[in-house]
């Protein structure tokens, strides 16, 4: 401390008769401590000295100047430490700023605690959208009595956005009823959530197909779905209560029988509903009948009208094709295939010239090749058909069409019905499988052929030049196993197909396992590790039936399967229906590596890939009229 700054502070202090002239060397000797000192120049305004007198306390007696200015106290003063006094209007608007520092802090803690309280009244009180979480649960539905279909299909129902699983069998232990020509029936809606049955209904026989649909396109319509059955059952149900919306009179069959699913058809009759087809077959004659339904009250649109067929085979179809142009035709056969233009069936069905709209509209390139009778019969393919299904066509609002033949497969442009281009397979008897492997967004195709005793041999075609771009061969003692795809947003697919279990040590399939032939597993390709497969879940018993639905809120898609067995001796098969979410299964799949790759793929790797993976609705298939349909023998 200066000498100056020393002299200024202690000023106030006077002489002493006791102790003598103040000597600041000597006040370093007294009882007075250096943090002291420290202590009094750190005073304020009058506040704390030596730590002990407050604001406001009396001036010492000893100091002369205090006592002289007694007298006229003013605010402008010096203050008992030499420090001067802060004007009245700076102590005032410092009280003011504490105001305005205590009222905003209270504020902003006030609006605080509200928030909170908003968000924990949202959280308990808002329904959350149902998450599927892994979503995994297998539902037994008991012992079925019989039947060989296998019909399963999805649709949200309930309208909680997660599909619902519907399908239909025949109960054990009942017996052929009074006056119905098969064995009843249940047509049953579990939950897609749970496996909760949600509805059942009864059937008057077997149930063929099951197409869940909306027939008000643009309108907030409920479900409907559509239940053909073996002989003449048509019925279209309410998908959220279960209730049959109205029945076809199988009167209007005379002695047919249904031939095939209905297939759903352009609004004929200008009511605003969709309408259906129904192919019926003669009982005594090769003659196949078309029969117009209204979809809004089932009741027949003009009368039946008939075809006489010339074929061998398995009969294909019906399906209805709807060109670039917007012209309807109907392809149907006896292993081959023919089409017929709806406007001429329409035409002889109400008697009459004039057409609709929508069915005024004819493709030059499908009506050249009429017969040279001008028949109202087109060929488009004759050679050992097998199966035909519809796939999308790339750059285009059409289909083309892959026909399954004993020799192989064969994919004709839908525009103009020329080949596109031919592969030799012997032995294909399941449909292909389309999804996206290769990188030229062109639909490609997965095959299950059978590949000697207790094999078979699984391969992608590449759509664009029908050439083999992956296989291989896996052991696998169930005949005609179903296989499914599921499309992600990079437009790639992830296969899925059962066979028997791969060792993820040794995946030669010439090892033989110790596992029984009735265990199967799931296995799922993914084109970016073509070397590698997935063992997704695993099954006793024989899996008749598969269909994947899409879990839009999460991107997520789930995999429901339909199997029988095994069945003990002298007691009927048991019916399972399961449900399984995808992306849940491909972080706890086992991997098996089928090939050594450079450099080698590592489980973390892996699932680092896989965890990103969202999928979306297939765009495979064109489904604005309909369902996609295979050969029925």
């Amino acid at each position: 401390m200066s000498p100056a700054l020393a002299g200024g502070f202690f000023s106030t202090r006077k002489k002493s008769p006791d102790l003598g002239e103040y000597d600041p060397l000597t006040q370093a000797d007294s009882d007075e401590s250096e943090d002291d000192l420290v202590l009094n120049l750190q005073q304020k305004n009058g506040g704390v000295k030596n730590g002990k007198s407050p604001l406001g306390e009396a001036p010492e007696p000893d100091s002369d100047a205090e006592v002289a200015g007694a007298g006229k106290p003013r605010l402008s003063e010096v203050t008992p430490e030499g420090f001067p006094l802060e004007p009245l209007g700076a102590l005032e608007q410092k009280a003011a700023s504490s105001v305005v520092s205590y009222v905003r802090t209270s504020v902003f803690l006030l609006m605080l605690v509200v928030s909170m309280v908003l968000v924990l009244v949202c959280a308990f009180l808002i329904p959350c959208p149902p998450r599927d979480l892994h979503s995994t649960w297998s539902r037994h539905l008991g012992p079925q009595g019989g039947g060989d279909l296998s019909p399963l299909d999805l649709a949200d129902v309930n309208g909680d956005g997660l599909r619902d699983v519907l399908l239909s069998f025949v109960p054990s232990g009942n017996g052929s009823a009074a006056g119905v020509s098969g064995p009843p029936a249940v047509l049953v809606c579990l939950s897609g959530m749970n496996g909760s049955t949600l509805w059942s209904s009864p059937l008057p026989e077997e149930a063929r197909d099951i197409t869940c649909l909306d027939l008000t396109p643009g309108n907030l319509a409920k479900t409907v779905c559509l239940v053909t059955g073996t002989h003449k059952m048509l019925s279209a149900f309410n998908g959220t209560s279960g209730k049959a919306m109205w029945t076809l009179n199988p009167n209007y069959l005379s002695n047919g029988t249904l031939a095939a699913p209905a297939v759903v058809l352009p609004d004929v009759d200008e009511d605003g509903v969709r309408d259906l087809a129904v192919l019926a077959i003669g009982e005594l004659q090769p003659d196949l009948c078309f029969l117009l339904v209204s979809g809004r009250t089932g009741s027949p649109v003009g009368r039946p009208v008939k075809y006489n067929i010339v074929g061998v085979g398995n009969l294909i179809g019906p399906q209805v094709y709807i060109t670039t142009s917007g012209a309807a035709y109907i392809l149907f056969g006896f292993g081959n295939i023919q089409a017929v233009a709806l406007r001429d069936i329409f035409v002889q069905a109400q008697n009459r010239d004039s057409l609709p709209p929508s069915l005024q509209i004819e493709e030059p390139e499908w009506e050249k090749r009429r017969s040279v009778n001008l028949s109202e019969l087109i060929d488009v393919y004759s050679n050992g058909v097998e199966l035909l299904q519809m796939v999308k066509a790339p750059d285009s609002n059409s289909s083309n069409l892959l026909i399954t033949t004993r020799q192989g497969l064969v994919l004709l442009r839908g525009q103009n019905l020329t080949p596109s281009w031919a592969l030799g397979v012997q032995g294909l008897r399941s449909q292909p499988t389309p999804g996206y492997f290769t990188d030229d967004e062109t639909i490609d195709f997965l095959l299950q052929i059978p590949n000697g005793v207790g094999m078979k041999k699984v391969m992608v075609v590449d759509g664009d030049s029908g050439l083999v771009t992956w296989s291989y061969s896996i052991p696998c003692h169930m005949k005609e196993t179903p296989a499914t795809s599921a499309a992600t947003v990079e437009q790639k697919s992830v296969f899925l197909f059962w066979a028997e279990g791969l060792s993820a040590a040794s995946p030669n399939p010439d090892v033989l396992g110790t596992e029984p032939p009735s265990l199967h597993h799931l296995y799922l390709l993914h084109p970016t590790f073509p070397s590698i497969l997935l063992d997704l879940a695993n099954a006793t018993g024989t899996v008749t039936a598969s269909e994947v639905g899409i879990n839009d809120l999460w991107k997520d898609a789930f995999y429901v399967t339909r199997t029988t067995g095994p069945s003990s001796e002298g007691h009927p098969a048991p019916l399972v229906v399961s449900k399984l979410s995808l992306r849940w299964a491909l972080m706890e799949g086992q991997m098996i590596q089928l090939e050594e790759t450079t450099p080698k793929i590592g489980r973390g790797e892996l699932r680092r890939f896989l965890s990103r993976i969202k999928f979306v609705d297939s765009p495979y298939q064109v489904t604005s009229l309909g369902k996609k349909e295979c050969g029925y023998s």
